[in-house]
């Protein structure tokens, strides 16, 4: 059932934006690791956003854990593996987000940045500062950018880095209190979160100029990609998921959840739709009926459900529990949980390299 949606578009210039980088790395060795880590395995990265560190899962076993720190940093968000899975990306926030992402601005704060590490050895290779609050870093579909959404109030910017030598090349504005910044599937479009107008910036990644702004539900935090061509908003304050086409950037469902959406996930060959219940400390998961989503059931996790990831064989799924202080691992095929992971305090982000 398509919904219709008045898109407007606007067209937004480039401007200036106050950050530099820490160029002098003879001194990062003992910033991520020491004398460095053999991550040789595969594993699964949490963000701990309250121990200020990288829990390092090994997935094997899931019995072997490292902690990566971040040079003093506190409170880190979300994380992106890069591409060719040789690079992470950390927005260290220095602001606790565990009870939603309207922060109404961080004047007169510092501290933030984000931060590069080898997804090897843990190591620091690279610290972006910046002047005001970034939710995430994410690397484009190549590796050859990273994309950082840093909020403001009054006008939020989309930074595009250079990978190979970490020089700015675009600076996109977009709305007020951008959360996070993400990609489609098929790298075809970025999406921005604008969490204080209540509005998802699209973009064009190519010409970096912003296609139209489309209206979501109030306190909007990511458009999460799926592999079905369409991105899914989760709306803190309305308790709600948008729907959005890829292909023509309209919205064409809006999914009411009853309770505080934390992350959303598309699984391709089950065709759900997860949503983690940070209310409830679960995940709903969702599927299609007479061309809508339909609740199908819950899988409870811990307190504060956040992000999911899945395996590369869509077997597992890994859950944060940012009030937990753990790791649910979920066999997708019968939706139960089989391990419960302690990790540090308030993990947010979630990354898997296999």
């Amino acid at each position: 059932m398509q919904k219709p949606l008045l898109i407007a578009f606007l067209l937004f210039g480039f401007s200036a934006c106050n950050f530099h980088t820490e160029d002098d790395m003879d001194g990062m060795d003992d910033m991520g690791g020491g004398e460095g880590m053999n991550i040789d395995y595969p594993a699964a990265y949490v963000v701990n956003g309250e121990s200020n560190n990288i829990e390092v899962l090994n997935l094997l076993d899931l019995s072997q854990k490292m902690q990566i720190s971040l040079n003093g940093a506190t409170f880190p968000h979300h994380i992106n593996l890069s591409p060719d899975k040789t690079k992470l990306a950390v927005a260290i926030t220095s602001t606790d987000l565990s009870g939603g992402h309207d922060s109404d601005g961080m004047s007169g704060m510092d501290g933030f940045k984000v931060i590069v590490l080898n997804s090897y050895t843990g190591k620091i290779e690279k610290e972006i500062l910046l002047p005001r609050m970034p939710h995430n870093g994410i690397f484009n579909t190549n590796g050859s950018e990273l994309w950082i959404a840093q909020e403001d109030e009054q006008l939020s910017q989309v930074l595009v880095f250079n990978t190979g030598n970490w020089s700015l090349k675009s600076t996109i504005n977009v709305g007020r209190g951008l959360s996070e910044v993400t990609f489609s599937s098929d790298g075809t479009r970025a999406y921005a979160a604008n969490t204080l107008d209540a509005t998802v910036s699209i973009i064009n990644p190519d010409t970096k100029m912003v296609l139209a702004t489309v209206a979501v539900g109030k306190d909007p935090v990511g458009a999460w990609p799926g592999a079905n061509g369409f991105m899914y908003v989760d709306n803190e304050t309305d308790q709600t998921v948008t729907e959005i086409a890829v292909a023509s950037g309209a919205t064409t469902e809006t999914i009411h959840l009853g309770f505080k959406p934390g992350y959303v996930a598309y699984h391709p060959s089950k065709q759900e739709l997860w949503v983690s219940d940070a209310t409830n400390g679960q995940i709903a998961y969702y599927a299609q009926q007479n061309s809508l989503w339909a609740l199908q059931g819950h899988i409870a996790t811990g307190a504060d459900a956040h992000a999911i990831a899945f395996s590369q064989d869509g077997a597992t799924a890994y859950v944060t529990n940012q009030g937990a202080g753990t790791v649910s691992v979920i066999r997708v095929s019968d939706h139960s949980v089989t391990a419960t992971v302690p990790v540090g305090k308030k993990p947010n982000g979630l990354a898997i390299r296999q």
